[in-house]
């Protein structure tokens, strides 16, 4: 099985829109989710037999997304978007690491059912948590990320965001619990 299909395309108003596909084992569904990139999507789900029919779909989503226009973004022409954590110790404490496993889940979840990328990675580094989500969208991803973690009520006076162009080393600060104006990984 392909994975997921993740794929863009801006409408005559220049607004970014998504599809993505895949199809979900554990129920023996086809699933899709589209929408408006920075809102929640709306799903569709098709009960199937097994994965042969579901690569059968698959594969005519991907067909029918690109005959509409629809395409990945690569990589490079995405950003990185990194929702930072000070933290006390310089490795992380099994609190941090409990914190590092409830982010990340929330922000995957929060992120993807609004078109706004995924959840690439987290480390500790040098007594900070950054978690790496890469997206087609900064500004709409620094919002979601704050509407998440504030909602999840996962220390939200602690989180910072930085932002920069894939392959750009250079974090612009985004979001600061402090008056700050920089921001270091």
């Amino acid at each position: 099985m392909s994975g997921i299909i993740r794929v863009y395309k801006r409408d005559e108003e220049g607004t970014l829109q998504f599809r993505e596909a895949w199809f979900d084992e554990d129920y023996s569904q086809f699933v899709m989710n589209h929408g408006v990139v920075g809102h929640q999507s709306k799903t569709d789900e098709t009960d199937v037999e097994d994965a042969d029919v579901a690569e059968r779909l698959m594969d005519a989503f991907a067909v029918q997304c690109a005959e509409d226009g629809y395409a990945e973004i690569p990589d490079e022409e995405q950003f990185w978007v990194v929702a930072q954590y000070a933290l006390k110790t310089k490795e992380g404490t099994s609190r941090d690491k409990y914190l590092e496993e409830k982010a990340k889940d929330a922000l995957i979840s929060h992120l993807a059912w609004r078109g706004l990328g995924i959840v690439d990675r987290s480390e500790f580094s040098d007594g900070r948590l950054n978690i790496f989500c890469l997206t087609p969208d900064v500004n709409k991803t620094v919002n979601a990320i704050k509407v998440c973690i504030r909602g999840e009520d996962l220390d939200f006076t602690k989180l910072s965001i930085g932002a920069a162009p894939f392959g750009e080393e250079t974090f612009k600060l985004k979001h600061s619990p402090k008056p700050a104006s920089s921001f270091t990984l």
